[in-house]
């Protein structure tokens, strides 16, 4: 009979409890959080046009309304930068408490 080490037994008995201990865990299902986009962000933006025998009060009134329509239009996008980058906050903050 060929003598053992008992350090070998005790290396084999704890391989096969984190073995079993790994394969007994439940796996992650949990989805990253998502945000949703307002209804402002995903609206297409709409630019008056003048009409065919525009006159300058016309021309006035259009260059007005272009020019609240163009500041609305920026304020939707911004407002769809800050939702992304707020999700991408709240999945890289998931991410790092998945790992942890």
């Amino acid at each position: 009979m060929t003598p053992t080490s008992p350090w070998t037994r005790i290396a084999l008995l704890v391989c096969a409890i984190m073995t079993v201990n790994c394969a007994g865990a439940p796996p992650t299902s949990v989805a990253p959080p998502r945000l949703l986009l307002p209804q402002a962000a995903t609206e297409p933006c709409r630019l008056d046009r003048l009409p065919e025998n525009a006159t300058v009060g016309d021309l006035e009134a259009i260059y007005v309304a272009r020019g609240a329509a163009l500041a609305d239009c920026d304020a939707a996008r911004q407002l769809a930068v800050d939702t992304l980058r707020a999700e991408r906050a709240l999945q890289d903050r998931w991410r790092r408490d998945q790992l942890n």
